[in-house]
């Protein structure tokens, strides 16, 4: 079985800290990641950036708009599929991740949430 998994972080408290410690942090979660690679369960793994745009149909046409997710509190910052033989294994391959390996993570809002996918389908 397949999982999506977010991770999230509070944008004010990111964009609190000095550019000196979030890249000592960021740099602290490469150990975390290669160790999530090496479990052999990740499939796709992608940092996402801030920009987000929302596509929506409105009386027969798309409207294009800036997203709404980015007035939430807890933003996305990480997006990662694995494969796993049930919630609990992708729980604890899950847990490998930066974001609730990092001490940092826990003041800053982090937190991954997991989601089976129910369809998967790689274009080549």
């Amino acid at each position: 079985m397949k999982y999506l998994c977010l991770g999230y972080f509070n944008k004010e408290k990111m964009d609190a800290l000095p550019k000196e410690k979030n890249d000592a942090i960021m740099l602290e979660c490469q150990y975390h990641l290669q160790e999530l690679y090496k479990s052999g369960h990740v499939l796709v793994d992608a940092g996402v950036t801030q920009e987000v745009k929302s596509l929506q149909r409105v009386d027969g046409k798309i409207e294009v708009s800036n997203g709404r997710l980015t007035q939430l509190e807890k933003l996305i910052g990480s997006a990662f599929i694995l494969e796993a033989q049930d919630i609990e294994e992708a729980i604890q391959v899950a847990s490998l991740h930066p974001t609730v390996q990092i001490s940092h993570g826990e003041q800053l809002g982090w937190e991954i949430e997991i989601r089976p996918i129910d369809s998967f389908d790689m274009k080549e």
